[in-house]
């Protein structure tokens, strides 16, 4: 009875709000926004995120969960798992990633994600920390489109990964346009699972066009829709269903992408569709695996577990054995021993020139066995980017631009800072951001960085702030936080931010760590400036 009334007490308090990234949560308003958008949320499941939220030191069970969100009265276990999916999927999360909201097994659950709290929304607005309300993005001169996540009309939530790996494709084929204006695939999937007003939508990403869809999946036949809407307007465009056979897929996604562009930008060749497409797969279930995995390593990137990026591999390895040949597949594998190379999951992994020369032999593959493939090419210029072979590195990159004008990849900042090339690694940074509105926290990690290795630290400064924020696990951004407060002579935060470096890290080294990360071009200051706020040589 004690833990009933302390559950049910938080969510009385009139003035409390939680902010964990970007979200807040105000109790007093009932009102969940991420910045400063307000999120549409049923009051159950408010109900249920303020209670875990509150209560995120221990345990959540099912019966303080009726007791407290339902009074008490029998509830079906299908009406609590949608409550809670609902609850996750407002916030960005799912039962796959589980990024807030951990369910434990026979336990309960419990709301995992860093918190801060606050007496109301108006006092935490005024902290510096909050991010300032972002200004309106101008229309492009040219016709843009944001391609929303397809809703998946399958029973099974599981088959999530296929709708989403639809939606990828025709993403990634609209941006080949150079005449269009396409926002990523990250930027648009924020508003997966939720319940998007297109005006809204579209003032968000700077776009004109929304285009929404679903999919049905039933043993091996499809059903995709689609409508294009003129979000400036409210007018539906164009609207459309197509009934095929899963391998017809491709030709389907090819159709889609040919009326959307007729409309958008009359003057769009088919010809330079046919010219640079990926080509698909021999074998359905070569694409199938490949879109498992791309969905997992997507979960990756922001939970850095190491289960999820090993469970990627192994769906690229069953993609491979289908089909031998498909490019995407070992572009995508390659990516992965980077991102076991970098972030370093295993000990023997981290910065091991074994897994990288893997990397590199992948990356081959996949331009050899596509050389019209983007993405190969992009994964190419990483890999040779920690190679040190800065020029060779480059040129993959620029050639990715090349076959498609609409490429973003932050990668590619980053390989122009490591070569030295700080001012062009701004420029196409703010690009790519312009593209993908809601970037990973990579992005501002090495737009910070190049702003520092221009000495221009002020501005590297809340660039910085925001991708600690983001990704506190990573240590790369307390290292570059502490030197940047170092050169503007605030000592003390700085050193705060280097004991944190070690204390996530406790053999972190100067030598031993930034120096095999870091170019020999970059310059020396970097380094300097970190032996100021004692960071061991």
């Amino acid at each position: 009875m004690l833990l009933m009334l302390a559950l049910a007490r938080p969510m009385q308090d009139a003035k409390l709000l939680y902010l964990f990234e970007d979200y807040s949560l105000d109790t007093d308003r009932r009102e969940l926004r991420q910045g400063e958008r307000l999120l549409s949320i049923e009051p159950k499941v408010f109900d249920l995120l303020a209670l875990l939220i509150s209560n995120r030191e221990h345990v959540v069970s099912k019966d303080d969960l009726l007791a407290a969100i339902w009074n008490g009265r029998i509830v079906s276990d299908s009406a609590l798992t949608s409550c809670i999916n609902l609850a996750r999927s407002a916030i960005g999360d799912s039962g796959k990633a589980q990024r807030f909201i951990k369910t434990l097994p026979r336990k309960g659950f419990r709301f995992v994600g860093k918190v801060r709290e606050g007496l109301g929304r108006d006092a935490v607005l005024a902290e510096a920390s909050m991010e300032a309300p972002r200004a309106a993005l101008t229309l492009p001169d040219k016709p843009s489109i944001a391609v929303l996540p397809f809703t998946n009309l399958n029973s099974d939530p599981d088959q999530d990964y296929f709708a989403d790996g639809i939606v990828g494709d025709i993403i990634a084929e609209l941006s080949r346009f150079s005449e269009l204006f396409v926002i990523a695939r990250n930027s648009s999937f924020q508003y997966k699972g939720k319940a998007a007003d297109i005006r809204q939508v579209a003032e968000d990403l700077g776009v004109r066009y929304v285009l929404e869809g679903s999919v049905r999946r039933s043993g091996d036949r499809l059903r995709i829709s689609s409508h294009l809407i003129d979000a400036t307007t409210g007018v539906h465009r164009w609207a459309e269903h197509y009934d095929c056979k899963l391998q017809e897929v491709f030709s389907v996604q090819d159709e889609v992408v040919r009326k959307i562009a007729a409309i958008l930008a009359a003057h769009v060749r088919k010809a330079e569709t046919e010219r640079v497409r990926g080509k698909p797969p021999n074998s359905w279930q070569a694409y199938d695996y490949y879109l498992r995995a791309a969905d997992i390593f997507a979960s990756f990137r922001s939970s850095y577990n190491a289960d999820d990026l090993y469970e990627a591999r192994r769906l690229l390895h069953r993609s491979l054995v289908s089909d031998p040949s498909y490019a995407r597949s070992y572009a995508l594998l390659a990516n992965t021993h980077t991102a076991e190379w970098w972030y370093g999951p295993l000990d023997r992994a981290f910065l091991n020139p074994d897994v990288l020369h893997q990397a590199y032999e992948w990356a081959c593959k996949a331009v050899l066995l596509d050389a019209n493939l983007p993405e190969a090419h992009a994964c190419l210029g990483l890999v040779l980017t920690w190679k040190g072979e800065h020029t060779a590195s480059i040129a993959g990159f620029e050639r990715a631009v090349t076959l498609n004008t609409n490429y973003v990849d932050w990668r590619f900042g980053f390989a122009l800072v490591y070569a030295g090339n700080s001012r062009r690694a701004i420029d196409i940074l703010e690009t790519y951001m312009r593209l993908d509105p809601f970037h990973p926290p990579l992005a501002s990690f090495f737009l910070g960085l190049a702003y520092f290795m221009l000495k221009r630290y002020s501005q590297a400064l809340p660039i910085l702030r925001d991708f600690v924020s983001r990704a506190p696990k990573l240590h790369y951004g307390h290292v570059c936080l502490a030197a940047t407060l170092a050169e503007l002579g605030q000592l003390n935060e700085a050193r705060a931010e280097a004991a944190e470096v070690m204390r996530t890290n406790a053999n972190f080294s100067i030598a031993g760590t930034v120096r095999r990360l870091v170019a020999a071009k970059a310059n020396e200051h970097f380094f300097d400036s970190l032996r100021k706020v004692g960071l061991p040589e």
